[in-house]
């Protein structure tokens, strides 16, 4: 678990820059944001949808096999960034290294035969040929197989919610948000739970399941305190944008380095699910974007202390579980960063 955590690390943590640039004009630029602007929030779309993918995708590639490696790795991250309705982290981290590694069995059998007067010729067309092979395979094989987990994760919500077990609902929405499925979670599921919830109370807990900035606060506030050097740099300002500006994933990166840190977040939403439940919380929207700012405005009168207090819990379970996990394992050295494997 601690290599994978390791790969993870090293396709995440280097692009850092690249999610909070994201992250910052989606949280001034979009309608909902600071300093809405249309012309200028045309950029999140193509940022988070292909910039960030085929950014992942050229690290796990030159993780495996250098600088071909990489621009092989985002050749074949293309196929599937262009070929889903979500974001495709998920994906890139998948074909990003098997592109590498395709591509390094073929220069170790094939390449290194070649007479140097075609090994030019060969590298070029090797290169062109098996980026675009995988990236058609990914577009037909592995975005299907990623948005079917999607409904089945929608499933899953509905079942709980069913059951009336409103709080285990946070262990398919927090993976599901990891995942960047937030979007696909919370409107296409819990949004029209909501809506025929308040339509007859006036408010709904639905709406808070998701949105809720607690469990991200949390996660940051431990990162920024206990992470290694090369994620405790960059939390505080993740810290800002995601529980001010309601950019949740601005956090997703931090735990698909160190996947283990999923349990804070679950923790986390769980227990301000919990509370908002033993309150009677709700609100009467869907908070967008999911900021605390967000969250209050839609609050109605007389609900604060109940949205508060879970949003608290959610923000102290969290660092306290997350605090822990990186006390008890120290996350992989700076090297990690730089894109080498955990041994």
């Amino acid at each position: 678990m601690l290599r994978v955590g390791g790969r993870l690390a090293g396709m995440v943590l280097p692009n850092i820059g690249a999610f909070i640039a994201w992250g910052l004009c989606s949280a001034l630029f979009t309608p909902a944001g600071w300093l809405p602007n249309p012309y200028l929030a045309q950029l999140n779309e193509p940022m988070i949808k292909l910039l960030l993918p085929l950014l992942i995708g050229y690290t796990g590639g030159s993780q495996v096999h250098g600088r071909r490696g990489a621009v092989v790795g985002a050749v074949a991250t293309a196929g599937i960034a262009t070929g889903a309705d979500i974001p495709m982290f998920l994906g890139a981290m998948i074909v990003g290294p098997l592109a590498g590694w395709v591509l390094k069995q073929f220069d170790e059998r094939v390449g290194k035969h070649v007479a140097p007067g075609f090994k030019m010729l060969v590298d070029n067309f090797s290169a062109g040929i098996i980026g675009g092979v995988l990236a058609i395979l990914g577009m037909l094989a592995i975005v299907p197989v990623i948005e079917s987990a999607t409904v089945t994760i929608g499933q899953g919500v509905r079942l709980l919610i069913g059951m009336h077990l409103l709080p285990l609902v946070s262990v398919f929405v927090e993976p599901a948000k990891v995942l960047f499925l937030n979007n696909a979670v919370n409107h296409g599921v819990l949004g029209p739970l909501g809506v025929s919830e308040s339509m007859s109370t006036g408010k709904a807990i639905e709406f808070l399941v998701e949105p809720n900035p607690g469990p991200g606060l949390g996660l940051l506030l431990a990162v920024a305190l206990f992470g290694a050097p090369a994620m405790r740099s960059s939390a505080p300002g993740a810290m800002v944008i995601q529980f001010l500006g309601g950019i949740h994933e601005i956090y997703f990166p931090y735990v698909l380095a160190a996947p283990r840190l999923l349990l804070a977040t679950v923790a986390g939403s769980a227990a301000g699910v919990f509370v908002f439940s033993v309150t009677g919380a709700g609100v009467v929207a869907t908070p967008s974007p999911g900021s605390v700012v967000a969250v209050l405005a839609v609050t109605p009168k007389g609900g604060f202390p109940g949205v508060i207090a879970g949003i608290a819990a959610s923000a102290v379970v969290s660092f306290a579980v997350a605090a822990l996990l990186l006390k008890l394992r120290r996350e992989p050295a700076a090297g990690v960063a730089e894109g080498g494997a955990v041994s």
